[in-house]
């Protein structure tokens, strides 16, 4: 996520703020421009202030419908002909399909982490250049999110995952000590709430972009043949384990439970890098191990990880930036942020994925 400013005052912005600290002006994302700008109101519209003594944008805007509960802080421009006081819903919200009770203080406080985390989500997949159908389009496989919390009378619990476009989040995944429990008793090495967008959303790309694609056999050869029997896999998985050596070829041990999952698990990794690599392309950040006499991981950090044509590039600056993240963590006592290794056949397959994004793209 690169970092934005505001044109008023020219502090720094994160893509999470709804005011800017320094001159209190409230400010938006601007989806359309890529943008996050200080806005005041006009009338029921909001207007972009301007920058010093330059004219100010003449677009009209409103905030996300969602804006009002804390929720969102998208805007929608607002063409001719639309009535201004109409609440509409952003680019990003656009693909809610189930929030729950909002009515209950603790569901709200969660949904607001999901939303965040989602709009991160949104904005990764916008700025890759892929395709994001709402459920209001008229696509056979619109992308959509229920995010749903467990009934406390109901035997079942919510179990996060995706089908024929559908993300199911649950509720309880916003919870950081209901989460980190989960991620200990499942000997998991990284569980966060983005990195469950990040796995589902994968699952749905694998439809648009290798079904739906003609990348089927090329995928097989890859990954292996999705048409094992998922739920077989499944089973076994959760009796065995993963086979011994799976660091080889794998970039999680759930990597190793189907094709489909070791997709996913490489979808997901490979969005940790462009978001993440791009926050480092933001703070200039250059990476020069003295203890490194070959250089091999030395890197800088100075171009657009979304424009990138090729994988390698991606993973030659990303190795090195993941090697000073963990060090730094493990100085102020933390687990590393980073707990993977990306093996030749791991290196593989996110090229494989990158691929797809820039055909995509095209």
């Amino acid at each position: 996520m690169k970092l934005f400013q505001c044109q008023c005052c020219t502090q720094v912005l994160h893509f999470e703020n709804t005011a800017c600290l320094r001159c209190g002006r409230t400010v938006g994302y601007l989806p359309g421009t890529d943008a996050m700008a200080a806005v005041e109101a006009d009338g029921p519209v909001w207007r972009v202030l301007p920058t010093g003594g330059q004219a100010g944008d003449t677009q009209r805007w409103r905030f996300c419908r969602n804006w009002e509960l804390s929720a969102c802080n998208w805007m929608v421009a607002v063409g001719d002909g639309d009535d201004p006081e109409a609440p509409v819903f952003c680019r990003a919200c656009q693909h809610n399909r189930t929030v729950p009770d909002l009515s209950d203080p603790a569901h709200h406080a969660l949904w607001q982490k999901m939303e965040a985390a989602k709009r991160r989500l949104i904005y990764t997949i916008m700025r890759l250049g892929l395709p994001h159908p709402s459920p209001d389009d008229a696509h056979p496989e619109p992308l959509a999110f229920d995010f749903l919390a467990d009934d406390p009378e109901a035997e079942e619990r919510v179990m996060t995952g995706h089908a024929d476009g559908v993300v199911t989040i649950a509720l309880k995944e916003a919870d950081d000590a209901t989460r980190e429990k989960m991620r200990a008793d499942m000997g998991e090495a990284y569980r966060t709430l983005l990195g469950h967008f990040r796995h589902e959303v994968g699952h749905y790309y694998w439809d648009i972009l290798v079904r739906d694609g003609g990348k089927l056999e090329d995928f097989r050869a890859m990954f292996g043949d999705e048409r094992t029997d998922y739920g077989e896999a499944l089973e076994q998985h959760y009796k065995e384990g993963a086979p011994a050596g799976w660091q080889e070829n794998h970039v999680s041990a759930y990597a190793t439970m189907h094709p489909w999952e070791d997709w996913a698990e490489t979808w997901a990794h490979y969005l940790h890098m462009v978001d993440t690599l791009e926050t480092a392309a933001a703070l200039g950040m250059r990476l020069e191990p003295d203890a490194d006499e070959e250089g091999e991981l030395s890197a800088t950090v100075d171009f657009d990880p979304y424009r990138v044509r090729r994988a390698a590039r991606l993973i030659s600056a990303w190795v090195p930036l993941t090697v000073a993240l963990n060090t730094l963590n493990r100085s102020m006592g933390q687990a590393d942020l980073y707990p993977f290794v990306l093996t030749e056949p791991v290196q593989r397959k996110l090229g494989f994925v990158h691929d797809l994004v820039v055909e995509g793209r095209r």
